[in-house]
């Protein structure tokens, strides 16, 4: 009985025990809510960048936008001069609210949805660009804001 307890047991030496000690001294300092601040920020940025490219000055969709859409991006089911305004507006709004932390989940399941769309429809050899923006999405679809959120401050989950 002695000699099973010390095999099932962990071994508090040796380079295993030395990295798990180093994991959660990590673990310790990168919070949930740090990944998720990160998270918001980064997936906004990439997504509010890219919408200010289809604008000028507050929110005119501009011309290149539309022929953008009209010769390039070619996405079905909605006129192309619908789909720039619509995608214009929701990389504006969605970032926005992302980095407030305000609605956070619906924000990043509608970034989740443009990627989708992005991947499947516009650039599918991107994929492993879209792979890492689906991730950060995801990420905040599953787990929330984090507490630096408007969302936390509001009892919103």
């Amino acid at each position: 009985m002695n000699r099973v307890a010390a095999v099932a047991a962990p071994s508090t030496a040796g380079p295993r025990s030395s990295w798990n000690r180093i994991a959660e001294a990590i673990s310790g300092f990168v919070s949930d809510g740090l990944l998720a601040l990160f998270a918001r920020f980064a997936l906004g940025s990439i997504f509010f960048l890219s919408g200010r490219t289809k604008v000028e000055g507050f929110l005119t969709v501009t011309e290149g936008a539309f022929t953008l859409f009209r010769e390039e991006y070619k996405v079905p089911l909605l006129p192309p001069e619908i789909a720039a305004h619509l995608a214009a507006y929701a990389e504006h709004l969605l970032p926005v609210l992302l980095v407030l932390g305000l609605f956070t989940r619906l924000s990043a399941l509608g970034l989740l949805g443009m990627t989708t769309v992005i991947q499947a429809f516009v650039y599918p050899d991107a994929w492993p660009t879209h792979l890492s923006w689906a991730a950060l999405a995801l990420l905040l679809v599953g787990r929330g804001a984090g507490p630096t959120s408007l969302d936390h401050a509001l009892g919103i989950r």
